[in-house]
């Protein structure tokens, strides 16, 4: 046997729904390029066609988005389960438990898609929810006149947020719905294999997720706009983290030796939001100088920006707390794990892969 620590190259499932190609800075979902998805679709449209196979025409959008609409309000239980949790409970793990709460029999298996709807459609809530009551705020309902993203944007200011701001996160909603098999969905379809039900699942993927090393959100960025703060203090700021092998936030990836197809879309967006206060220049700066310093310190590398550095863009342009950052990815790839929980109930088989022992063997007795 042929130990591969972290499994990496290791083909694990064959899919439909998206595909990754590293080299040649490829991401697709169920045959469209992502980026292009993401700058012309709303995440109702792409979570259609994830978990369809198919975009919707008109009527079959009007009534996804009236289905998702009617998932939105919280159960009963759930809104007692959270008002039990200590208030320092964070907000990723108060989704966990929340999630894990509606396993009631309507989840037995096989998973359905009106399982996956249901789920997405009540996460945005549940977060919306939690940061409000943590923080001593009021509850801001749902809002069924609101679509997906600007809903989620709504409860958690109170306030129906500008256009411009909604096509933006929509954007960043769309390209992390679905990124291959990335821990999270990994975990997803390993407990599925098992026929249990899409509540464990979606915990399971949850709690991958949760880690730093795979839902590690943009915060970092945010934090190195801020440090540098103007142009003259770009190369002097990269170059010392170089200097000290630090690692610059935002730049490279473990898939991508190219240019991030979500980062080049991500940036096509950040430039439309980001008005005249300078920002978006002096986020461009920043990209441009260190790879150009990435290139002088360790060349043929292909070190590029990632999905992080102009999700933080995004982030910043929408006043999104830093709290906030990795649920709300989450909340997005939800749509990504479901459609593989689906995929895997499809052409099951249980995953049971090989371990190499190295600990110690007992000396055999004779008999």
């Amino acid at each position: 046997m042929t130990y591969v620590k972290g499994l990496e190259g290791i083909v694990a499932a064959e899919t439909k729904v998206g595909h990754v190609d590293g080299e040649k800075g490829q991401l697709i979902y169920r045959g469209y390029w992502a980026k292009d998805l993401a700058i012309n679709y709303s995440f109702e449209e792409v979570s259609y066609l994830i978990w369809n196979g198919t975009l919707p025409n008109h009527d079959e959008l009007k009534a996804f988005k009236q289905k998702m609409a009617t998932h939105r309000t919280l159960p009963a239980n759930i809104v007692a389960l959270m008002d039990c949790l200590p208030k320092d409970t964070e907000v990723m793990s108060a989704l966990r438990t929340c999630i894990s709460a509606l396993g009631d029999p309507s989840y037995s298996w096989p998973p359905t898609k009106e399982q996956a709807l249901a789920i997405t459609a009540v996460t945005p809530t549940i977060i919306a929810y939690w940061y409000r009551k943590m923080n001593d705020l009021e509850v801001v309902e749902p809002n069924e006149h609101l679509d997906h993203v600007a809903n989620y944007l709504y409860m958690i200011n109170g306030e129906i947020p500008d256009q411009s701001l909604v096509t933006a996160l929509n954007a960043y909603f769309v390209l992390t719905i679905e990124h291959g098999m990335n821990a999270s969905t990994f975990s997803s379809r390993v407990i599925s294999s098992t026929e249990s039900d899409m509540v464990s699942a979606i915990c399971g993927a949850i709690g991958a997720m949760k880690g730093p090393l795979h839902g590690g959100a943009p915060s970092g960025v945010i934090t190195m706009f801020d440090e540098i703060g103007s142009e003259e203090n770009i190369e002097p700021w990269v170059r010392k983290k170089l200097d000290n092998k630090e690692k610059i936030m935002g730049f490279g990836h473990r898939v991508y030796r190219t240019h991030d197809p979500r980062a080049e879309a991500l940036k096509e967006v950040s430039k439309q939001i980001s008005g005249d206060n300078g920002l978006f220049d002096l986020i461009v700066k920043i990209e441009d100088k260190t790879i150009e310093l990435l290139n002088e310190y360790k060349p043929g590398r292909g070190i590029y920006t990632n999905v992080e550095y102009f999700a933080a863009a995004v982030m910043k342009a929408v006043e999104l707390p830093s709290e906030l950052f990795t649920p709300t990815f989450t909340a997005s790839r939800v749509v990504g794990w479901t459609a593989h929980v689906v995929e895997q109930s499809e052409n099951n088989r249980i995953y049971r892969p090989q371990s190499a022992y190295i600990g110690y063997t007992p000396v055999e007795q004779n008999q």
